[in-house]
């Protein structure tokens, strides 16, 4: 039995040629022991390409490509040809059918689908955190979190933690409420990462009474009454004071008019 040989050639990592080459390997060979395959990943000049070129040629190889550069394509090619080689390009047509339906130029950055799905992951992560560390269940996650959230009930901890999760950053949200000790991971974590959320009294009792009626309550419960709103928030301004963080007024402001202003600030930062 003819022994064969693959050769995976890549401006990149090579996973997509490699498992394309297995599984129409496997439609020859069950037992991939009987194939040899040889990855060169992030191939980047046309000299590389004359060296893998010349090796094939030594031992018989088939190379499969993926090359998102079209002069790299072509050379590899024309590499191939001198040399007698069979050579498959994986990506060179679909890229360049799909140039043609679109009537647009490919932007030829080897990687790009790469970042894309660890850009993806990361944001499925974020999400995941933001749920798992909502509204204080585990106050582990504020020493974990890259962005903590403070404030009384009501405030948008949690569709702020969202919408922050969804630019990939990992939220935790604690409530705080005047019978109830903060965690002390609160003081124990960079102020600079913590954020509270203060709100007027005056729009959090009106918030409040809303949401009784939508549970079907009455809206003159103690939840919803201006003298429970300040304890609360006067509890609040003692451990903001504490802790030593940023407070912003979320009175009138959308959950992306406050992310913003917490991405701006995180940005500010760094520079």
């Amino acid at each position: 039995m003819r022994k064969l040989t693959l050769f995976i050639v890549s401006d990149s990592v090579g996973e997509t040629a490699d498992l394309v080459a297995k599984a129409a390997a496997c439609q020859f060979r069950q037992d991939l022991e009987t194939v040899s395959m040889k990855r060169f990943s992030h191939v980047e000049d046309e000299s590389q390409l004359r060296e893998i070129a010349y090796l094939a040629k030594q031992q018989q190889a088939i190379i499969i490509y993926t090359l998102v550069k079209s002069s790299m394509r072509e050379k590899l090619k024309q590499e191939c040809q001198l040399h007698g080689l069979n050579c498959i390009d994986l990506l060179g047509p679909v890229i360049n059918g799909i140039s043609d339906s679109l009537d647009e130029k490919p932007k030829e950055e080897p990687g790009l689908v790469r970042q894309l799905d660890e850009d993806y992951f990361k944001k499925i992560e974020a999400i995941e955190f933001a749920v798992k560390y909502d509204d204080g269940r585990d106050p582990r996650g504020v020493k974990k979190a890259d962005i903590v959230l403070v404030g009384v009930s009501r405030t948008s901890k949690t569709p702020l933690s969202q919408y922050l999760a969804h630019r990939s950053f990992k939220v935790a949200n604690v409530p705080l409420v005047p019978e109830v000790d903060p965690p002390e991971e609160l003081y124990e974590i960079d102020p600079k990462k913590c954020f509270g959320l203060v709100i007027s009294p005056n729009v959090l009792n009106s918030i409040r009474k809303e949401r009784l009626i939508a549970l079907g309550l009455k809206d003159d419960a103690n939840y919803a009454r201006i003298e429970r709103i300040k304890q609360e928030l006067d509890h609040f301004e003692k451990v903001v004071s504490k802790i030593g963080c940023k407070v912003i007024d979320v009175s009138n402001r959308a959950v992306e008019e406050t992310a913003n202003l917490i991405l701006s600030e995180l940005s500010n930062r760094r520079i």
